[in-house]
């Protein structure tokens, strides 16, 4: 497995590999790889010949008071998971590659950024969707992973991608959980026992949901109620949102359909903890 640094290395690897009739699909990180982003990196190896993922902490998308320099990093351990599940490449720049002296192009949406999580991390998806629109233009991949836990960062990355004409695929995979239930996220590392047995309040919550769907539920007032409720009975859970959304515009909706998101957020102790489940 091939270690890349610059841009320059990394497109004239997608190019040449391309010139030969291959294929490549990219998995974006941010590092500290878990059983989540394995199973990221297994569907892309199922979709391409050619699999590369990036590990970038990127500081663009954390806000001041945010954990960037707290955000775990085990790049060995990185390494070691992605060559086991068949990446050939790992792209891992240092900050300047990918922000070098005097940049001053971003990427802005005028329209969800300021919605889920972007309404409670000012600037966030701004800088998610530069940094991805980045990665994109640099690896030129046919497919780019994402994993469905990040809905909300989903449905922004489908907006660039689709706003700029580029001509990758985004491919959303399931959501990967713990034994116990709980979405797998590499700050869960941060969590006590307690704090982690506070944050099965999350999967509780969208198991209730689903299961009320199921039996014909569609009242975003009576989901996000019963939500609210489950959520509530764990006192030191500090509760970011409840929210019944269309995945495309992550604008609130009365009634779910079939696609709907339900999307929540929560702290636990310092930790910010999502999940989400997309309604049948």
């Amino acid at each position: 497995m091939e270690i890349l640094r610059t841009v320059a290395e990394l497109r004239r690897w997608s190019r040449a590999l391309h010139c030969e009739g291959k294929t490549v699909a990219l998995v974006p990180t941010m590092g500290a790889l878990h059983a989540g982003h394995a199973s990221l990196i297994r569907a892309a190896r199922a979709r391409a010949s050619h699999v590369v993922v990036s590990i970038f902490v990127n500081p663009t998308q954390f806000g001041p008071n945010e954990d960037f320099n707290r955000y775990p990093r085990a790049f060995e351990a990185d390494c070691a998971l992605a060559g086991a599940e068949g990446a050939a490449v790992i792209f891992a720049p240092p900050v300047e590659e990918m922000y070098p002296a005097g940049a001053a192009t971003f990427v802005d949406l005028y329209s969800l950024t300021d919605r889920l999580d972007g309404a409670s991390r000012p600037g966030h998806f701004r800088g998610v969707a530069t940094i991805v629109a980045k990665l994109l233009i640099a690896a030129e991949p046919d497919q780019a992973i994402f994993g469905q836990k990040d809905a909300a960062q989903v449905a922004v990355i489908r907006r660039v991608v689709a706003d700029l004409c580029l001509p990758t695929e985004i491919v959303v995979c399931p959501i990967v959980r713990d034994s116990d239930g709980l979405a797998l996220s590499s700050r869960n590392v941060f969590l006590s026992p307690i704090e982690r047995t506070q944050a099965l309040a999350l999967s509780r919550t969208v198991r209730l949901v689903e299961a009320l769907s199921a039996s014909g539920e569609r009242s975003r007032s009576i989901l996000v109620s019963a939500a609210r409720k489950v959520m509530s009975a764990e006192p030191d859970l500090r509760v970011d949102y409840v929210a019944l959304v269309d995945w495309a515009t992550l604008q609130p909706v009365d009634v779910a359909v079939p696609g709907s998101l339900f999307a929540l957020a929560a702290k636990v102790g310092p930790t910010r903890l999502i999940d989400n489940t997309i309604l049948a």
